[in-house]
Order: C-alpha cells, then structure tokens, then sequence
C-alpha cells in the first residue's frame, strides 16, 4: 500500500485513508499488549534505520528550508532531527528495560521544593550526558500530590495494567511544519506511553519527510501500528472526523486547535460559547506562544554581554524564527546601565548571524502587519535578506496587546522595558508580567548572572514557582527542553479546550511521568574554556544549537552517530569541533 495521499482533489486518496484507518484498527489491541522485549526489538530496529537515511534526512530538510549545502546551519537539521529521534530511542529502550517494578526510576534524583513539590533529575542521566552536555542539568517538576512515595504509582501507568489486557486505540497525530522530530516525537507519545497505534498526518510544509520517516519508521509500519500520509486541509477534516479515529494529537495553531473541536465560523463560534464541541474527541495539543525572554540585572562582564547576546538571538533566528518556543517577547530592566549595549550588541549579533531567507508560507506577511502596527520597528541588516530581522520597541498602549497576545512566527522579536529597583523587585515585576499580559504558557527563558542567583537563595526557586510556563530555561534556550526528550514537553497544565492557550497534555517525557508539571534547564553562564577562570568546571563550549557557532554542521552529524552507537573513541572528535565552533 501507499503511505503518501498524492492526489488530495480525488476520491482515491479517501479509500488509501478508509484502508490505512482499517488496518491500524485491526492492529490496535495487538499492539498494545506487545511485551516490552517486542517494543525494544522495534525500536533498536528503529535506530539501524533511523542512522541510514540520517544523511539523507538532514540534507532534505536543509534544501528544502534553502540552507546553502555547507553551512553550520545545516546542523540545525542533523540536531532537530535523526539525532532528537535517536536519543528517543535510546532512552525509551533504557526505561522499557527498566519497566518491571519501576527499576528506571532507581538513582534518579529526588529534591524537595519550597512549594512542597518534588523535581526529579532527568538529565545528566549517564555518563555520557556529563562529558557531552557538561554543565547543563534538567529537572521535571511534579504537579502537586505527586511524592517521592507515591511517584511510581504516578509513572507509566499505561503499564500497570498486564498486556493481555489492555485494549488499544486508533489515534491521528497531526504533525508540524517546522521541527523535523516533531511528528516521530510525537508519535512516540502515542505508540510506547499510551498504547495507540497511529494515523500520521504530515504537515504540507514538510511532506518531504515521508521519503525518510517511512524507511525510518518501517518497523512499525510493518507491525501494522503506524501509517503515514500527506494531504492538505480537505484531508486532515476527514480524518478529524473519521469514525476510526479515537483520539487526536496536534502541534500547530490555536485557530486549527479550535476548527478541530469547535468547527469553523459561525458554528464554531456558536459551540464554543456553548460549551458543545463538535469534535468530542480527548484532543491533546502543542499550541505556541508568544514566548518571553527574562533578562535579569547583574554584574555582566563584556564577554558576558557577547555571549548571552549569542544565546537571545539564538532564541529568535534557529530555524530561522519558525519554532513555537522562539523568543518573541524580550523583557528588559529598564534602569540598568547595562541595557542599551546589551540591546546593541544582540542587534548586531543578530546582523551577523548566517544568512537565511524566511521559508514558511505567510512569513513575509505575518512580518508586514507586524511592522504596520509597530512602525518603529528597527530592521536589521542581514545580507541578502537584509528585511528580514526586526527588533521593535514596545510599549502597552491602552487597548493595544497586539505583540502580547500574537505570535508572530518569524524572525520578529519585541522589546518590553520593566522598572528594576534590584534583581529581586524586577525578577517579580517581569515574572507578572510573562503570566498576566503574554499568551501561551509552553515556554520562558531567564538570563541570569550566577552571583544574582547567588544573591537570591532559595527565593529564586520560589521565583521559578509563580512563571507559569511548561518548560523554563536558565541561561539557556527552552529549545534545549525540546531536544533533551528525557524532559516533558508541552503548556503548563491547567488549560481547557475553550482556552486552550499553548495546548493540553505534554509529549516525549521518556520516563514516562504521567503528571509532570513543568520542566527546568539550567546551563552554565560562561562556556569553556572561560568558564575556568571563574572556578566553573563545565567543559561545554559555544553550544551546536547557537546560531553562531561554526561548526554545528560537523558536530551535529558526529553527535547524530555517536547517538547511534556511543563510544569513547568518538569524543575527541566531537570535542574538537565543538571547541573550533
């Protein structure tokens, strides 16, 4: 059978997805009660494929996102793709492996927060983790009522129940335009934390991925667990509402969040305000934001401006600003001597970083109007595309939310000024302001100089406590909670389908907490070797995902083959580009 809808204006493409939904429908309870040795042959099976059109998939997706061949950026591809997938895999084996009795969750490491929560470590996890990613840490935080006793009762439950009793079902992920591991990440969620088998949609933006995801993922499309096809809005409606389908996941917008549940125009406004979906589906969804950076007063050397002006541009341009966590919203202390430069020279970085041009449709658009309600606006020179790279100041007129509520997604960030007294006073204020006036909840970063940290004590995990966001990053980029899958993903939880804001329900999590509540990435302030001269003992240098490192094209591909295998004999290496990057 063909997996890929061609002909989307026929009624064939109907009957391909009436016969895939059919054999996925017979398949679902066979699936489910696969034993976990079964699962770990799969995805090892996974890895070998994933490895072989590696190449194949991270030129693919930098043609067709017009990265010239060559470029670091392409690292970008290598990173957010078949590495990201490859990682999947392996933890996913080590926690199935784990499986009888919870023994994954042995040696993790349990802290007590002042909110009377606990925060599980999840990374580093092996020692591979401490020599790759030296100095960067993840925690997931529990939603209250989770304990340290009762957090193997609330961890993988799908598994609790014995497999020859467990029944399956027919979900449809609707997969994204943008980030390549998205829709197998995704899909993961679905097949190995809940049992489904799995109708993937792919985005028209990234079809292109069908010509890897589908030897890739051949293992289970093989099982019968998953099927993969194109199409565009006329195909995802009748899936939507397909009779075989149980459960739906999206990443995407709010607006297709909403057809989906509530129906379009009149009627969709009508059963909204009623409260009466039209889809009653469990809907689960990864919905964007207008996401804030937080830039916190401090004792900031010069090269401390440089290099956290590399990590804020970094959060505008990966991916060319096309990432539902890109930083749209920069939070800046308004009375700080150390402002205006800082602002420079991230302009200036900005300027700087490899030219790309905008590749996904309605940009150059979504930019326009932007600009036309912020004239102000400053452009930044770029090469090329020397319009494509906007930095506006912003300041809250009454009735004008237009940059606080709007996600732009583009290279379009804005710039919001705050009062500071002292870090404490301003942290507070800026933290309000993120949960009171932005929209969205997925993701929020802090730039802060580890001596104000100091300063702030034990205040500063009550600080994190009132940022409502599903993944906070400290002095890094909440891109890095995408691409480290051990960690939850998705809007801090609490939303309803008729404010879904950045979505319900998180995805990756490959240890499978069934109630994480947000996640928590912290990396070092300076990168090796200067770290050494403040006593740090981080060897991390300039991170690959930077948009300004040199060599992320080499060190995505080598950290995507030593993710396949790892051995010691390959990080020398990875730790000499990564140093000349």
């Amino acid at each position: 059978m063909t997996q890929a809808v061609r002909k989307p204006t026929t009624e064939a493409w109907q009957d391909e997805i009436d016969a895939a939904l059919s054999e996925l429908e017979a398949r679902k309870d066979d699936w489910a009660r696969t034993s976990n040795a079964e699962r770990i042959d799969i995805l090892q099976q996974i890895k070998t494929n994933i490895m072989q059109v590696a190449k194949t998939w991270a030129k693919t997706a930098s043609a067709n996102k017009q990265i010239p061949s060559g470029s670091p950026l392409e690292g970008e591809e290598w990173i957010s793709g078949p590495y990201a997938v490859l990682a999947a895999c392996n933890l996913l084996i080590e926690t199935l492996r784990g499986m009888d009795g919870k023994r994954f969750l042995k040696g993790l490491p349990i802290r007590d927060l002042p909110t009377g929560q606990i925060a599980v470590r999840v990374l580093p996890h092996t020692i591979w983790d401490y020599l790759l990613l030296s100095g960067v840490s993840a925690e997931i935080w529990m939603q209250p009522g989770v304990t340290r006793s009762n957090l193997a009762q609330n961890t993988a439950s799908g598994y609790d129940v014995a497999p020859e009793k467990r029944k399956g079902k027919v979900s449809l992920v609707l997969g994204a335009g943008n980030i390549a591991a998205i829709s197998p990440l995704d899909c993961f969620q679905k097949l190995l934390t809940e049992n489904q088998v799995v109708l993937l949609k792919l985005n028209p933006v990234n079809e292109y991925l069908a010509d890897v995801l589908e030897p890739g993922l051949r293992p289970l499309i093989e099982f019968g667990a998953l099927r993969i096809v194109k199409g565009g809005v006329d195909v995802g409606e009748y899936l939507c509402t397909h009779p075989i389908v149980e459960e739906i996941h999206i990443t995407g917008s709010v607006a297709s969040h909403d057809a989906i549940v509530w129906g379009t125009g009149k009627e969709g406004q009508n059963n909204k305000k009623a409260g009466t979906p039209k889809n009653k589906r469990r809907v689960t969804s990864e919905l964007g934001a207008v996401c804030p950076t937080i830039v916190v007063p401090g004792p900031w050397s010069s090269a401390d401006i440089k290099f956290q002006a590399e990590q804020v541009a970094t959060q505008k341009l990966h991916n060319s600003g096309f990432n539902c966590v890109a930083c749209q919203m920069l939070v800046m202390p308004e009375n700080w001597e150390t402002t205006d430069t800082f602002i420079q020279v991230l302009e200036d970085t900005m300027a700087n970083a490899p030219d790309r041009p905008m590749y996904y449709p309605g940009a150059s658009d979504r930019v326009s109007d932007y600009m036309s309600k912020y004239p102000e606006g400053k452009r930044i020179s770029t090469g090329a595309h020397d319009s494509e790279r906007v930095v506006i100041p912003f300041r809250p007129a009454p009735k004008d939310s237009y940059a606080e509520t709007q996600e732009v997604f583009a290279p379009v960030m804005t710039q919001m000024r705050l009062p500071a007294e002292d870090a404490e006073s301003y942290l507070r204020a800026a933290i309000a302001y993120c949960n009171d006036e932005l929209y969205g909840t997925l993701g929020a970063n802090i730039v802060i100089h580890p001596a104000t940290k100091r300063q702030l004590g034990a205040k500063f995990d009550e600080l994190l406590a009132e940022l409502r966001y599903g993944c906070i990053a400290v002095n890094a980029w909440t891109g890095v909670g995408f691409l480290a899958v051990q960690t939850s993903w998705g809007a801090f939880p609490g939303h309803s389908l008729d404010d879904v804001q950045s979505g319900i329900g998180t995805v990756h999590n490959t240890f499978m907490f069934d109630k994480p509540e947000r996640t928590i990435v912290t990396a070092p302030w300076r990168p090796f070797p200067r770290t050494l001269l403040s006593g740090g003992l981080t060897l991390l240098p300039r991170p690959p995902w930077f948009v300004t490192n040199r060599k992320a094209d080499i060190v995505g591909k080598l950290l995507t083959r030593f993710t396949y295998r790892p051995s010691f004999l390959k990080l020398p290496r990875i730790f000499l580009n990564a140093l000349m990057g």
